[in-house]
This record gives structure tokens, sequence and C-alpha cells, in this order.
């Protein structure tokens, strides 16, 4: 593709803001925009914004909103630069402190702080992570069925309505947040048993095929998610089962139908698209062209 091709779709990250945004040329034609608005609102976080940086052993690894702010500063956390701790044993009794105070409600499951360089240097109530905007990461995977007589086919879940986030949406057949000792690829397995009772010795065959990330504005807080995305080659006859009362129910569909989904709705939890977008492109499902706009779009470094 020339240059001059490649640039209908520019990028601009501000230093002052650092939000993805994407200016739409002319030339993107109105199907390809539909699937951009769900990676763009996906980018939609500005930083710094308002927010101050959260420091961990005066690294940062986080951003504070004023909502928070001054239950920050009545603990002593603030200084000249932000907010901080002095080492990461203090973040997992930070987070206790922050639900005891009502600031969110407490999932009683820890989640691992990694700095800029993927050291693990404290823990987390996975409910804190938006609230301080520390990053977080998980797990999804496409289970595809190959050897269908429609064609490829994908199982997607209907998410529980007992669900604290996005109760009711369409879902990946697995995903989850990687819980603090874990690796993406134990929580694949992990995730794959309890969601939708896939045993180990096939889970076990799941590909890692992407790492997805963005950074969020959403009611919780400051969503700044890195991905791992699989492929897992099912059997026709494999029959998901609904272990830990998380979905609702499944379904085994087209991909093309997934596809025109994603296009035409925002039924998908809204990570979920980013994900199907990824596997559409290595689908070939996009024109050359198409693909690689997205794809920049997927890839794109937020902070």
């Amino acid at each position: 593709m020339p240059d001059y091709e490649k640039e209908r779709l520019r990028f601009a990250i501000s230093p002052a803001h650092a939000k993805l945004s994407i200016v739409f040329d002319k030339s993107i034609s109105p199907s390809l925009s539909r699937f951009l608005r769900h990676i763009e609102a996906c980018n939609s976080a500005r930083l710094p914004g308002n927010r101050l940086p959260f420091f961990c052993a005066q690294k940062q690894i986080g951003w504070i909103s004023p909502e928070i702010a001054d239950l920050l500063e009545d603990l002593g956390l603030k200084d000249k630069t932000g907010f901080g701790v002095a080492s990461g044993q203090e973040l997992f009794p930070l987070s206790q402190t922050l639900a005891q105070q009502g600031v969110y409600a407490s999932h009683n499951e820890p989640f691992d702080v990694r700095n800029d360089l993927g050291v693990v240097v404290g823990q987390v109530d996975r409910g804190a992570i938006p609230v301080l905007g520390v990053a977080a990461e998980g797990v999804h995977l496409n289970g595809l069925v190959e050897d269908h007589p429609s064609g490829p086919m994908l199982w997607i879940a209907r998410r529980s309505m007992t669900k604290r986030l996005d109760p009711g949406k369409l879902d990946h057949l697995v995903a989850g947040g990687m819980s603090a000792g874990f690796d993406p690829h134990t929580t694949v397995i992990k995730e794959a048993k309890e969601e939708a009772g896939i045993p180990e010795s096939l889970a076990g065959h799941a590909q890692p095929v992407s790492r997805l990330q963005y950074a969020m504005e959403r009611p919780e807080g400051l969503r700044r998610d890195v991905l791992h995305c699989y492929d897992l080659i099912l059997p026709r006859d494999f029959t998901p089962i609904a272990e830990d009362g998380e979905v609702e129910s499944f379904h085994l569909l087209p991909l093309t139908s997934v596809f025109a989904h994603v296009r035409d709705t925002d039924d998908f939890k809204f990570n979920v698209n980013l994900v199907l977008i990824d596997l559409f492109i290595r689908r070939g499902l996009f024109t050359p062209d198409e693909a690689l706009i997205l794809q920049n779009a997927l890839t794109r470094k937020t902070l």
C-alpha cells in the first residue's frame, strides 16, 4: 500500500492528553468505521487530564482521580508530584481501606500490580484497580469450531445478569482477569474450567495469538487493561457447561454472523469487540487495506 494510502487513517496522541484520537478520512468506508468505533471507545481515557500520578517506591504505577484525591491526602499519601506509597507491601492494605471507606465494593480477589517493566511490586483488591488507575491483565479465548458444515463457527457466551460488570452482554466463551500469582496460560486453564467446563487436557492446547491494550474511562474508574488473546480449536461434539454461574447461556454461531454483530451492534462487552476484530483480521474477513488500518488502531500504544 502506498504511504499516502496508509495515511487515510491518522492517529494523534497528544502528550497533554494521551488519548488515542482516530481521525476519519472520507475514504474510510461506513462499514469500517463501525469497527473502528469500538477501538476508539476503548481508548477514551485522556491522561493525565485531571488525574495525578500514583507511585510505588518512587515508580509510577497508576493515576489518581479528583474523586479520591482528598481521601488519599487524608491518609498521608500526597506529595509534591502526586500520591504514593513507600513500598508494595502498603498497596493491599490501602486497597482494603478504600473498600472500607465505601470507594468500591471489595471483590476479595487480589491482583498483582506491575511496574512498567512488568515486575510485580505488590497486590491490590481487584475492585481497586480502576480506582487507583493501575494496569490489569486478563485473558480472552476464541473458542473455534473449524470442521462445521456451515463453515468456521465461534462459541459465544451471554453474561449472567448477576455480573457486576456489563450484565447480560455477549462475551467470549472464556475470559477473565489474571489473579495474583497466575500467568496468562494458567489463567486460561483456570477460567476455561470454571466458566465453560473445558478440561485442562483440551484447554491446554489454546494458542496465544495477540496482546492488546487500551486505556478507557468507565463508571468504575480508569481501565488500563492488557488482554492476552488465545485461540482454541474445539471438536464439533464439544458443548460448554457454565460451572461457576457467570454465564447465562452459550451459543455456537457462524464466524460471519459474529462479524456482522460486532459491526452492527453494541451487544458485546466493550473489550470483547477488540479481541474479535483481531480475530477477524487474522481470519481474512477484511480487505488488506482495511486490515492494515484496524491493526494499526489496535496496536497503537496507550498510556
